[in-house]
């Protein structure tokens, strides 16, 4: 039997960082569609998966409220709905291009996706329970767990409260038309738009309200800016996402053949949205308007391109950087810290004529 041509398409895979925990990688570079499909969604996590049924699924909502509740599966999806689509980026993407070089799973470019989120904005949840006058934080505990520092914790982070009741802030049980998959947070995940990935907790099992600073592990000591090679002077939370771009097409080092041919790529911010791409053929000499391929939205990249004609036997650096509504853009240099959070310098690559 001759194959047809179907048995030979090609296509992308997770790019693997890690198996214990698991720790995967979106091939960012081959995606063309604004919505990833869920089994090329990055993976990140710290424990090993936890093993969940819907049967005998409950979340807790407790702490400083006027009335605590215990709520299954079926009630939670039977409230009112809300579905955001917004992108999810791990705060130590890019981390493997820091210099000097730091410790932690060394993700290049795909610790990042976007997907279609559906479930009930938290604000609609408490007001089921009320908030106590005095509430600062809500902390969100996943089912996760694992060994820590020499101790069993769970994973565990805190939201300010104003951004909690942000109605974008949702509990969510389905991602992209489906039920969420046992690997990205099944039952329930919480959604947070415009923070890194550390926010929006997966296999979400309780609320907590409370009245003081949150100080778990996950809280202050992970997913903290450290500016320094070992003191903690002048530390600070990670939170929203920075502004930042990739350069998707041609790739580093990738030979090409004369002639014209299309850059492309993605650019997104944490608050506010993309105004414009830049990109220079020349290591930054001159600068050119990229095309924004969408109409720019908060919580979502922006695809862009730029043509051009390339001429034989040249190599090329180009470098690309983005400028958002809030008077941001990406620097020249990236801001160093020994854990490796929020990598954002411009984006540069080289290519070869041949």
């Amino acid at each position: 039997m001759n194959p047809s041509k179907h048995d030979f398409l090609v296509k992308p895979h997770l790019i693997t960082r890690g198996l214990r925990p698991e720790n995967q990688e979106t091939p960012i570079h081959f995606l063309e569609a604004n919505e990833t499909p869920i089994s090329l969604t990055y993976r990140r996590n710290h424990f090993p998966y936890p093993l969940l049924s819907i049967q005998s699924y409950f979340l807790t909502i407790k702490g400083s409220v006027k009335n605590p509740v215990t709520l299954h599966y079926n009630q939670i999806t039977s409230m009112p709905s809300r579905s955001v689509t917004t992108l999810m980026e791990c705060s130590g993407n890019k981390r493997a291009y820091f210099d000097p070089k730091v410790f932690g799973e060394q993700w290049t470019e795909g610790a990042i996706s976007q997907g279609n989120w559906k479930g009930v904005s938290l604000s609609t949840l408490l007001t089921i329970t009320g908030v106590n006058n005095g509430a600062r934080e809500i902390v969100f505990q996943g089912e996760d767990s694992g060994v820590k520092n020499g101790k069993h914790v769970q994973f565990e982070r805190g939201l300010p409260i104003e951004k909690a009741l942000d109605p974008n802030v949702i509990v969510a049980w389905e991602h992209n038309q489906k039920p969420i998959s046992p690997k990205h947070g099944f039952p329930f995940r919480l959604i947070v738009p415009g923070w890194y990935g550390m926010a929006s907790v997966k296999w979400l099992k309780t609320i907590h309200v409370i009245n003081h600073p949150f100080s778990g592990p996950f809280q202050t000591d992970d997913y903290v800016y450290y500016p320094h090679k070992e003191q903690n002077e002048g530390s600070f939370p990670v939170t929203t996402n920075h502004i930042n771009s990739v350069i998707q097409q041609p790739l580093d080092r990738q030979k090409l053949t004369p002639g014209q041919h299309e850059i492309t790529g993605l650019a997104w911010t944490g608050e506010g949205v993309i105004t414009s791409v830049e990109i220079s053929l020349d290591n930054g000499a001159t600068w050119k308007t990229a095309i924004l391929q969408d109409t720019p939205q908060k919580y979502r990249w922006v695809k862009w391109s730029y043509s051009h004609v390339f001429e034989k036997n040249q190599d090329y650096n180009i470098t690309v950087r983005a400028f958002d509504s809030i008077s941001q853009s990406q620097p020249d240099e990236a801001f160093w810290n020994r854990n490796g959070y929020g990598y954002n310098k411009i984006s540069q690559i080289n290519i070869q004529i041949e």
